[in-house]
């Protein structure tokens, strides 16, 4: 008879298994100074790497605070946006002809699609064990394209922005003091083409200028308002010859103001 023919083992469970090895980490030995363990050593580092960019970063914000602009206005459709920093890149993406127009799905979709799918990917696109970029050429090629990349159209969207104008049509301007209750006011507010482009307050809107900073005398308000000026037409004016001047006087007077 064969050792063992035969025979059936049963399992004990009062016996304790020999065979349970101890939750002891690999041994890295073999790979001196490649590698440490991730409590508290690595860990400890990234802590100590994030705490100097966040107090960077503070410190910006201190220095050169956030600039603040007047109060939004929907009307406005001469004002110039300008995103965030982090998304300055993407924004000039869209004012090239293949990222814009009839191909905006092309920007806004497809190749930020392909990139973050590429970023996705990169772990199985890459699986070697190197650790020096010379010997990852696929990583660092896609690291170094995407960092290229976006460096070069922030940059481009920087030096293209017309600073500025942007600076002019976002400046805080304080509440002006009109006289609401006048009859000029009352002309003015019933002039569709005046409210649209100088605003119920006559501080500026839609491209039209900040009446409250004109230094004309009720005549060439007049000239004005009935030949046009600049991209201002003319003859826009529903109203009598006198109504016109009352008009024309009370934003003479807003204009200048009283010492």
């Amino acid at each position: 008879m064969e050792r063992g023919k035969g025979m059936k083992f049963v399992g004990d469970s009062r016996v304790k298994a020999n065979n349970r090895k101890a939750n002891i980490p690999k041994d890295y030995s073999e790979y001196p100074g490649k590698t440490e363990a991730f409590w508290p050593n690595f860990l400890l580092k990234e802590w100590m790497v994030g705490a100097v960019f966040l107090m960077g970063y503070l410190l910006l914000t201190v220095a050169h605070p956030a600039p603040l602009e007047r109060m939004a206005d929907p009307t406005d459709s001469g004002y110039i946006p300008l995103p965030d920093w982090y998304f300055l890149f993407l924004y000039q993406l869209l004012k090239y002809s293949y990222a814009s127009g009839d191909y905006n799905v092309v920007g806004t979709v497809v190749i930020p699609g392909l990139a973050f799918g590429a970023l996705l990917l990169a772990p199985w696109l890459d699986t070697g064990k190197e650790r020096r970029p010379l010997k990852r050429p696929i990583a660092s090629g896609m690291m170094m394209l995407a960092l290229i990349a976006t460096i070069y159209l922030t940059w481009e969207s920087v030096d293209q922005h017309d600073w500025e104008a942007a600076a002019e049509q976002g400046a805080i301007q304080e509440e002006a003091d009109i006289d609401m209750e006048a009859q000029g006011y009352e002309i003015y507010s019933s002039q569709q083409s005046c409210m649209g482009c100088h605003g119920d307050t006559m501080a500026g809107g839609s491209g039209g200028p900040n009446l409250l900073e004109t230094e004309k005398t009720p005549e060439e308000v007049i000239e004005t308002i009935v030949n046009g000026q600049g991209a201002m037409p003319g003859g826009m004016f529903e109203g009598s010859e006198e109504e016109l001047q009352i008009l024309a006087e009370y934003i003479a007077a807003h204009g200048h103001p009283e010492e």
